[in-house]
């Protein structure tokens, strides 16, 4: 009985050894992402949570407790349901038209073809410049002085004098639009067309066969089983529309009249101008909620195309 049980003993020995060291190694290469996570993400969060129930301002530093003013302050702002019904109405105007572009241009480049490698190319070679640089290309573009897009619409009869895109708040919102749509429209369309090429021939075939219509098939089948990269867009989409800083500080200023002031911008503004860095962290907390909100809401969108419970 004991020469049986040895080397029964030794082999759980050795399983449960090799098992520790697995582990071990698994945790010597998580370690650095680990700390990259707790000084970049978890660390800043904290203190932002700490600035938002204090009253900190930018030069003097922490000057004591200060949680309710903080999040009075932020729904006293004049500008806080401006900016927040600006931001929602460009997430929704950006979102949409990126994503039904974006499924467009993949479903015309999905077919291999002579064509269709060029065109994606051409479809995502704006992403390869900068949002900063774009935003001043544009800025350019749209210029009465210098740009050529008013002598153009001039040349073809389109406008009898030049656009002044940023004068109007609508202009200023269709201009910075356009730019968001050339720039990301092929990320989207990336996304997408992922998602097409993981449905399978079969289907379609037997869709064919059944005599369906090419807008039946988009409805029935394309469209449903391409639910969880829709989700994905949408959650990248609505999470960097929400963000939004860098096109209307460079493009617009927030202007006219703060017409084109985000979220994020006030919460800049808050920091830097009024240098009030406990209203800029309460702003940011609730803009965090928001999103972490949102986010569930599209995972679930997710798990469910995905046949999960």
């Amino acid at each position: 009985m004991t020469a049986v049980s040895q080397p029964i003993d030794r082999g759980v020995r050795t399983r449960w050894g090799w098992a520790r060291r697995r582990r071990l190694t698994g945790i010597l290469y998580a370690l650095p992402t680990a700390a990259l996570l707790s000084v970049f993400f978890i660390w800043p969060l904290i203190l932002v949570a700490r600035m938002s129930a204090s009253d900190w301002k930018l030069l003097t530093g922490d000057r004591g407790v200060n949680l309710p003013t903080n999040y009075e302050s932020v729904d006293a702002s004049p500008l806080f349901w401006p900016a927040l019904e600006f931001t929602i109405r460009y997430t929704v105007i950006v979102t949409v038209l990126l994503i039904g572009i974006g499924l467009l241009l993949a479903l015309i480049v999905q077919e291999s073809g002579r064509w269709s490698g060029i065109l994606r190319t051409v479809f995502l070679l704006p992403l390869a410049v900068g949002l900063a640089a774009a935003s001043l290309l544009f800025w350019g573009f749209y210029s009465p002085q210098i740009g050529p897009l008013n002598p153009l619409l001039q040349g073809i009869g389109l406008i009898d004098e030049p656009i002044l895109f940023f004068a109007e708040p609508a202009n200023a919102l269709l201009a910075t639009v356009f730019l968001i749509v050339w720039k990301f429209v092929g990320f989207y369309m990336l996304i997408l067309l992922v998602g097409l090429q993981q449905i399978p021939v079969d289907v379609y075939e037997a869709a064919a066969i059944d005599g369906a219509s090419r807008g039946q098939t988009l409805r029935r089948i394309t469209l449903p089983l391409l639910r969880p990269s829709l989700a994905l867009g949408l959650i990248l989409c609505v999470t960097g529309s929400l963000l939004a800083f860098d096109q209307f500080y460079l493009l617009t200023k927030g202007g006219p009249d703060n017409s084109t002031v985000t979220i994020v911008q006030l919460i800049y503004q808050q920091a830097f101008v009024r240098q009030n860095l406990g209203v800029a962290a309460a702003l940011s907390m609730v803009v965090l909620v928001a999103l972490l909100a949102l986010n569930l809401i599209w995972f679930r969108l997710l798990r469910r195309g995905t046949g999960e419970a």
